[in-house]
């Protein structure tokens, strides 16, 4: 048996180990249960999460060893949630030391409304028959970062709020579905230290609604393409 465990198992947890350490301080993937960040990202999405876009950070900590950027405004974002520590994936839309203020849906930075255009029907192409017919989408132009945004005029939802200040060395964040994400609105700011990393890119994509189908279109494909 001591033998056994000496030329096997033991090899086994040190790959283990190292396979782990790896997810947890340099790259990772991330399922989305929840509609919050459509059009953008759809249930059933699993998102790369490249955990070094910011910081490097002790394994299977929050612990940071050396940072070298911050989140910028439009950034799409893995994070640890300040109200019960469940990790979210949201949108940057606040820096520290800027204030938000949504009035009717529209998001307002620092004082300035932000631009909103019309949204290409291409960019629709993977929602279901019945989210295109429910919602009303638009491209919102943060900061010179364009992305989809969606909201859904039917159902209640927070639609003002603010102005609210960003303290320093927190995060704003929003989904993209602004009518159906538990966010910042919410939860208030998140602290830098429990940002995951960035997530950039649809690696794997299954339609649940569909006994599970792997939509093949939707795979490496990246985030606001």
């Amino acid at each position: 048996m001591r033998y056994w465990w000496r030329k096997e198992i033991r090899w086994w947890l040190i790959i283990g180990l190292i396979v782990f350490s790896i997810r947890s301080s340099l790259a990772d993937w991330s399922d989305v249960p929840t509609g919050s960040m459509k059009p953008t990202i759809l249930e059933g999405d699993r998102v790369y999460v490249n955990k070094l876009a910011y910081d490097l950070k002790v394994p299977f900590t929050t612990r940071h060893i050396a940072e070298w950027s911050n989140p910028r405004r439009g950034d799409v974002v893995v994070f640890f949630s300040p109200r019960d520590g469940q990790r979210l994936v949201k949108r940057v839309v606040g820096l520290p030391g800027d204030t938000i203020e949504l009035r009717d849906n529209g998001l307002v930075l620092n004082g300035q409304p932000v631009a909103y255009q019309p949204i290409a029907e291409e960019s629709l192409r993977d929602l279901a028959v019945t989210d295109r017919a429910s919602s009303v989408f638009a491209v919102e132009q943060l900061a010179g970062h364009r992305h989809a945004v969606a909201a859904i005029p039917s159902v209640p939802a927070l639609r003002n709020y603010g102005p609210y200040l960003v303290p320093e060395g927190h995060y704003f964040m929003m989904g993209d579905n602004r009518d159906n994400s538990f966010d910042s609105r919410y939860f208030g700011c998140v602290e830098r230290k429990r940002i995951v990393g960035q997530a950039t890119a649809v690696a794997l994509s299954f339609d649940r609604e569909n006994y599970w189908f792997p939509r093949f279109q939707r795979f490496l494909t990246a985030l606001d393409h």
